[in-house]
């Protein structure tokens, strides 16, 4: 990193083959990769991946607090994630860029003995996660410096 820019709190790092990639968070090191049916070696979830589950996590970790400070029954939290390319409801010609829409699709299992009301509390909850707003705001900025 140069003089000039902030350090970087997530460094990736790819070689010149495979698709692999050793990406260190701190003092964490994990891997990251493609499956192999489209040149990776499978070693490691996906990008999207990780993207899915930085939403389930902060989804969990934003219901348990709520639960937890309301002191709630919440026994446990599950996310199911998945992630889908589809076509805009009223699309006349879908082949055009832009004619596309990314969709992730969160299912919330809330275990405990939880009234309907609570349920409901948390579900408006699990909308609120620090990293869902961020991906739905549509005021996300990626500015790319290329280092010497």
């Amino acid at each position: 990193m140069s003089e000039t820019s902030s350090p970087a709190t997530v460094l990736v790092k790819v070689g010149p083959e495979a698709l692999l990639a050793e990406i260190q968070a701190g003092h964490h090191t994990y891997f990251v990769d493609e499956p192999r049916s489209v040149g990776g070696q499978d070693r490691g979830p996906t990008p999207y991946d990780l993207l899915l589950s930085a939403l389930g996590a902060c989804t969990a970790i934003t219901l348990r607090l709520y639960a937890t400070q309301k002191h709630w029954p919440l026994e446990g939290i599950e996310v199911g994630l998945s992630h889908h390319r589809v076509h805009r409801l009223d699309c006349d010609q879908c082949e055009q860029a832009g004619e596309m829409l990314e969709e992730v699709r969160k299912e919330l299992r809330l275990l405990g003995p939880l009234t309907p009301e609570q349920r409901q509390r948390l579900y408006l909850i699990a909308e609120k996660c620090p990293v869902q707003k961020t991906l739905t705001s549509g005021a996300l900025r990626v500015v790319t410096t290329v280092l010497d």
